[in-house]
């Protein structure tokens, strides 16, 4: 896509953002003058409607009109904080991802190019949709199997979502690299690095095969696991475009109220799922990232059931050492332990004082003890400790920021089931396994353990490694002498694409400026 079209489409962006008054709901707070001055005239040119509704539905209504992939870019920006604001991040979680269906026939044949064959073959049966979101939509269906029929869940892709994405990207590319250009003090949050995040992960989402992987891989960390399952993946029915999966007959966790009356224990319930993302933090550095209500259901059997892992998380060992480490680092007030983990890992920059810091964090862990357990949140212990280190140049750490959030997701299920619950001491019989096993004697053991494979590996590479040095001195030794030069080719096309680089950007400066005046005459 070209450039003048990424400007054009960030066009349309910034007119429905002020249409629909979320500009002038942004806080002015810290903008400079010319900022805040371009706030009030957005505000003028809103609509009347929009003016009178809350900043969260104003949000809503403007990625309704922008599309399906907006919406998609609002839910990831709700899981950084970090980089929209607290406030923005708590609008974006309420995004409702429900789209209008696409034709069945269109489903039909996606399903049948993704896996190459008749839909008479694959299924004895394929039903209307019964949900649809930005990225996919879900039919009920029935297998064959050698038990007999047996009831399915096919999610297919929408038509067309991953050109529109792209196309949307491009606007999103060009905003994180004006951020970086132009707002210096926004650069430790890395706003390029975000969006290639997302660009990543929406990919990943945008191929059901690896969303049938994340299933199975969690499937298998969790098979012997008290009281927590995801459904069963259909890999011969299963493509880049189509995942066919276990279908799921069970009471959404929501519905508090159908919980109660098929008669679960609410309070066992709210505790197995704390403890079960803490396993899959901790013991497997594997979690289901999107955890809200609508998709965890109850089983009859009393079995938490996850569905819709397009998005998930992972920690290396070092971070799950690190979360451990300042969790253990609050419960026991150390709070220069806390500090130092931070130093260790590399978070906070070496020129800063281990001492000062530890104070900042103090800060954050006295208020905490002689309060009750049961209105201290985990998920609110780390936000805030993700905002004293922003005071410290702690650059951000996207895995610990989806962490974090998915934290105060879960949390807050748990708390609609019991509102008296007790985090810490649902937490404690796994978070204390964890830490005996790996901050104790046992760490030493995997420690040299790992260290004793990651020097065969070097070993094993070692002839490699000299023969690439050889190689890479030789050419050393040549530019040495004879100079590093281009060829007429190489230097004649650098010439073009800098020159042409050069004519795109003025004439997408003209381009805006033209719209603007087009669309400032069209308002009045």
């Amino acid at each position: 896509m070209s450039t003048v079209g990424a400007y054009f489409r960030l066009a349309r962006v910034g007119w429905v953002l002020v249409r629909e008054g979320v500009v002038s709901a942004l806080p002015s707070e810290g903008l400079p003058p010319s900022l805040r001055l371009a706030q009030k005239a957005a505000g003028l040119l809103a609509r009347n409607r929009a003016m009178k509704r809350e900043r969260s539905d104003r949000l809503a209504r403007a990625v309704a009109r922008l599309g399906p992939s907006y919406v998609k870019i609002g839910q990831f920006l709700a899981t950084r904080p970090d980089v929209v604001g607290t406030e923005f991040s708590e609008d974006l979680s309420g995004l409702q991802d429900r789209m209008a269906f696409f034709p069945m026939e269109e489903a039909k044949t996606t399903i049948q190019e993704s896996l190459g064959r008749p839909i008479d073959e694959l299924y004895l049966r394929l039903d209307a949709p019964i949900a649809a979101a930005s990225i996919a939509q879900v039919h009920p269906a029935e297998v064959m199997t050698d038990q007999g029929p047996k009831k399915v869940a096919v999610k297919v892709i929408r038509p067309g979502i991953r050109r529109r994405f792209a196309a949307d990207l491009e606007a999103m590319y060009l905003v994180s690299h004006l951020q970086e250009r132009f707002i210096p003090q926004t650069r430790r949050l890395r706003p390029v690095e975000v969006t290639r995040t997302l660009e990543q992960t929406t990919k990943v989402e945008m191929d059901l095969r690896l969303e049938g992987a994340a299933f199975s891989e969690l499937g298998e960390n969790t098979r012997d696991d008290p009281g927590f399952r995801v459904p069963e993946i259909d890999w011969e029915r299963t493509g880049r475009d189509v995942v066919t999966m276990e279908w799921i007959d069970g009471i959404k966790m929501s519905d508090v109220e159908a919980l109660r009356k098929a008669g679960h224990d609410l309070n066992a319930l709210a505790d197995t799922l704390i403890q079960s993302f803490l396993r899959h933090t901790l013991r497997d550095g594997f979690f289901h990232a999107d955890m809200h209500p609508g998709n965890l259901f109850v089983d009859p059997q009393g079995m938490i059931v996850a569905v819709d892992m397009g998005i998930t998380g992972r920690l290396g060992k070092k971070e799950r050492r690190f979360l451990a480490e300042i969790l253990y680092g609050f419960i026991t007030r150390d709070y220069l332990r806390v500090a130092e983990v931070h130093f260790e890992a590399g978070y906070v920059p070496s020129h800063h004082n281990v001492a000062s810091f530890a104070q900042a964090i103090r800060a954050i862990g006295e208020p905490i003890h002689g309060q009750p357990a049961e209105t201290i949140s985990m998920g609110r212990l780390l936000t805030l400790l993700f905002e004293v280190t922003e005071l410290f140049d702690m650059a951000a750490r996207p895995e610990l920021i989806m962490l974090q959030k998915t934290m105060v997701v879960v949390e807050g299920v748990a708390r609609i089931l019991n509102p008296q619950f007790n985090m810490w001491k649902a937490a404690d019989p796994v978070v204390s396994s964890w830490i005996r096993d790996n901050l104790g004697p046992k760490r030493i053991a995997v420690d040299l353990k790992d260290g004793v494979k990651a020097a065969i590996r070097v070993a094993e590479a070692l002839p490699e490694i000299a023969s690439k040095t050889e190689k890479f001195h030789g050419e050393l030794m040549h530019m040495s002498e004879h100079g590093l030069r281009f060829d007429p080719e190489t230097a004649e096309a650098i010439g073009k694409a800098e020159a042409r680089h050069t004519r795109l950007g003025r004439l997408a400066l003209w381009v805006i400026a033209i719209a603007a005046v087009v669309i400032a005459i069209q308002v009045s």
